[in-house]
């Protein structure tokens, strides 16, 4: 099935993006027009559960996963080795992942951590769930398909699922904006263009997917 983003936003189509058969999460409407305006991106839980995807692929060294993580998802802000190793200990305190036996060598003493089923299924979890669509969620979104990537998931289900949640909330906020007064028509609208821009990104990434999995994995 197709839809046209500009028949959702009341105009003559000028486009079709295709909408999945994966249904989304319901919207709580009392809070969409506040959604729709920017907030932080929630780095601590990101990191931990980024941690925990690269864990899945290997057991790694605190280093070998800030380094991972550095090169993958921190180029304009790496992660401090005192965050990974704070959320690496409350990981394992949590039994999300399990630290092996210190190991001593030329360097630093240093333990491997290994992801244990309950931060397996935690991960897994968040892998599977969309987003909530809001603007400036590209962040997650990217460290989500990434990880989908170098793990051999599918990251084109994950992007279709998005894609649903996204084309979900446009309709929602549509309606808002055409019953309500010009201050909500205004919020609904700042909503609608950065949606867009995010389903355009979603179509183009979902095109390079190919081109993505090799640079991640080299």
């Amino acid at each position: 099935m197709y839809l046209a983003l500009d028949e959702i936003r009341g105009r003559e189509p000028t486009r079709l993006t295709r909408a999945s058969r994966f249904a989304p999460k319901p919207i709580d409407q009392s809070t969409l027009l506040t959604a729709s305006i920017p907030r932080e991106y929630s780095a601590n839980m990101s990191v931990s559960l980024t941690l925990l995807g690269l864990l899945e692929r290997e057991p790694s060294y605190g280093y070998d996963l800030k380094r991972d993580y550095d090169s993958l998802f921190g180029r304009n802000k790496p992660l401090p080795f005192g965050q990974v190793y704070g959320t690496l200990g409350r990981l394992a305190r949590d039994g999300k992942v399990s630290p092996g036996e210190l190991e001593h060598g030329d360097g630093p003493d240093r333990k491997r951590y290994t992801v244990t089923d309950l931060g397996r299924s935690q991960f897994d979890a968040w892998l599977g769930e969309p987003i909530e669509p809001e603007p400036h969620l590209q962040t997650e979104l990217f460290v989500k398909v990434v990880l989908a990537l170098i793990l051999g998931r599918s990251a084109e289900r994950y992007l279709d699922v998005q894609r649903t949640a996204h084309l979900a909330r446009m309709r929602t906020l549509t309606e808002l904006k055409q019953q309500g007064n010009l201050v909500d028509a205004l919020l609904a609208d700042h909503g609608l263009f950065h949606l867009e821009a995010d389903l355009r990104w979603i179509d183009l990434t979902e095109a390079r997917l190919a081109a993505l999995t090799e640079e991640v994995a080299s």
